[in-house]
Parts: C-alpha cells; structure tokens; sequence
C-alpha cells in the first residue's frame, strides 16, 4: 500500500469514456485529439471509491451535533430518540420524490470533489415500506449512470423505538417481510448490520445475514465502532466483503482479518466528528491486511463526503503515509464494492474517472494541506465535471 506507480512527463488517452493508454510523453504518437488538457505541474490521479456512504435521508441533524458539544454522548442522544431513530422520523414523512431530489443534489455535491464510485445505504427507513423507498431512491440514483452506486440494505441499523421490546417481531419483519421484497425487485447488492454494543448482537447479525445470503445479498458490516463487538468476527465468517468502521479492533481482530479476504475499511470522520478513537491502521497495514478509507457520509456523525479531508485525516491520525491512504481511498475503496475491475487505477480499459491536481509540488502536498481546495479538474466517465 506504500507504493504508488508514477509516471513523470506522462500523456493519457481516454476514448469514449475508457482509458485507452498512457505512458511516457517521448513516447507519444496519437496524431489528434477531440480534446487536450495541458496537466503541466500537477499530477493526474484516479477518482476516489467512497464505499460506506448514507447520501439518503430526509434531513439533516445539527441540533444533535450542539447536544455533543454540550456533553452527551452518541449512545446518550440515541437513548432520547435521537441519532438515527431521528433520521427514521423525518424519513417516514418525505416522500421518495423529495428523497431522490436531496439525494441527487448530494451526489453531484460528492462527484464534484472527486468521488467517481460510490456505495449507498438505506437503514433510516427501519419500515418495510421507507427501506424499500431508500432502496428505490438509490436505484433511481443508479438509472441516471452518473457514476458506478452499488446499494447496501441496512435494515438493521437501529431497533426501531416500537419493537425495543420486542426485538425478535423486528427481526423477522426483516427477513420475512422486507427480504423477499428487495430480492423480488433487485433493489440492493448488499446487506448490511449495526453489529456494535447497544445496537445489533452477533447473533441477531448472524441470522440476519444468513436470511440476506438466500436473495443473493453479499454482507458488509458496521463492526466495532463503539466496543470490541464481535462484529469482525461475524462478518469474516460469513465472508464478509468489508467490515467497516473498527475503531475498536485489537489483535484478535486483526489476526481474523488476516486469515479471510474480507476488506478492513476506515472511517475516520467519524472518530473525528464524534471524538471516538481512531482505528488501528498502521498495525493492519503491518499485518497485511487490506485497508480501504470511506467518508460514512451522513446527517448524524460524518456530515461530509470530502474524500480530500479522508486522506488527511487518515495521515494526520491514522499515521498512513501519502501513498496508503491514496490507495486505501481509489483501488481498495473500489475493491470494497467490488468495482476494481473498473475504476480505482489508472489503467487501460478502465473508466477515465480521474481527478487533475492543480499545481502542486509532490504527492506528499495533497494530505499536507487539509481542508486546501487542490483538486482542479474531475473527469468522470471521460467528461470533465
């Protein structure tokens, strides 16, 4: 993850939208171009893979982030029907035309700073009807073929405040009810679980996932975000093609992520917006484990879809180096929703999603300056934004 491949005094070609080849700019022979850009002291990069997003939802929750300055806690603001039971609320009352019109907006939004893939999840429906509405919002969202979105059911993101006391009704809403449908309309590539302390156990998890598998729904789980939860461990045992957050991951977990395929993927906005600790990275990366970075966009505890700011914070607190967190952001952010095979490289065949730096002086200056505008230009699909 150290190693980045460059190419200095280079020339790319993109055609119909695909990279078609590239090397050094000596060697150049393509004898006309519809269109030339002239990167003269920057440097040309692949987009950004962001896979754990929540661009859906109804509204956003600044209130709450007052209550945290005040003192309370995320658990504490849950436990008084805040967090994501709020999101749930406003969500029920938006129709899906509103949803679609805020979630298209936040799209461009995140296309502009260079996301050019992106997984999305529903999980602030908790009803088989507002699931299936997030679910159709992002399906939606696919149809306009903006950027590859793979879409992520996440029912079990919260216990909805009507079956706290009686969790296992809940549990089969989900599989007996909300499943079939999403499986019968083809709403979802994955299922995701809240596997974490105060939210889903690991045998809720488990049965959850093994319901999923029978609609083709491949796992991704929120794990360890707020305790050593159990949720790696469930989700490498059901081949799980992340686990994502791990704030609290320790060499147990370490060692189950070592012996799967199963992709480790960081979320550190969240720790800095919610003052958790910062996941482990430099001990995965020590124990080859491959570690991807999301933003975990979202109104509750990551109220931004800057990959730019990911890559800085994954230096300034995650201790990667320029390099790894590149990579953790573009080929293994891509590998995480299983798109490497089109994006996330600077490779032929693949999408010319690409982002043009402006003029900058290393690698190394792009984490360096956080919060610096120092994208210039985002191609997607080879169309500059």
């Amino acid at each position: 993850m150290g190693h980045l491949n460059t190419l200095e005094n280079a020339y790319l070609l993109a055609e119909d939208g695909i990279i078609t080849r590239f090397g050094k700019d000596a060697d150049c022979s393509i004898d006309r171009a519809d269109a030339v850009i002239d990167c003269t002291g920057r440097i040309v990069l692949p987009a950004f893979a962001d896979s754990h997003t929540h661009l859906v939802f109804a509204a956003w929750r600044e209130s709450e982030f007052v209550d945290r300055i005040k003192g309370l806690t995320y658990e504490q603001i849950a436990e008084r029907g805040g967090g994501i039971l709020n999101s749930a609320a406003r969500l029920n009352a938006a129709s899906e035309d509103f949803l679609f019109e805020q979630a298209y907006v936040r799209l461009l939004e995140v296309m502009q700073m260079g996301t050019g893939a992106i997984e999305i999840k529903s999980g602030y429906g908790l009803t088989p009807e507002s699931e299936i509405k997030m679910l159709r919002v992002i399906r939606r969202l696919k149809e306009l073929n903006l950027i590859p979105i793979k879409a992520n059911f996440l029912g079990a993101h919260a216990m909805p405040a009507a079956y706290k006391m009686n969790r296992p009704e809940y549990l089969r809403l989900l599989t007996d009810e909300m499943l079939p449908r999403i499986g019968e309309e083809g709403l979802a590539d994955y299922i995701d679980v809240f596997c974490d302390k105060g939210f889903y156990t690991v045998e809720e998890t488990d049965r959850i996932l093994t319901a999923g598998a029978r609609y083709g729904l491949k796992p991704k789980i929120h794990a360890n975000e707020l305790d050593y939860s159990g949720g790696i461990q469930v989700g490498v045992k059901h081949k799980a093609v992340s686990v994502d957050h791990l704030e609290y991951t320790g060499p147990e977990e370490i060692a189950v992520l070592a012996s799967s395929d199963t992709i480790a993927t960081i979320l550190p906005s969240t720790a800095f917006f919610l003052g958790l600790p910062y996941a482990p990275a430099r001990k995965m990366m020590e124990n080859n484990l491959c570690v991807a970075l999301a933003s975990d966009y979202n109104p509750g505890s990551s109220p931004s879809g800057n990959m730019s700011f990911i890559l800085s914070l994954a230096c300034i607190k995650l201790k990667m180096l320029p390099a790894e967190g590149i990579n953790a952001l573009t080929i293994n952010g891509a590998a995480a929703i299983e798109l490497g095979h089109h994006t996330g490289s600077i490779t032929p065949s693949k999408s010319a999603n690409l982002l043009i730096t402006k003029p900058v002086s290393s690698i190394d200056y792009l984490p360096y300056t956080f919060g610096a505008s120092w994208i210039d230009k985002v191609i997607l699909g080879g169309k500059i934004m």
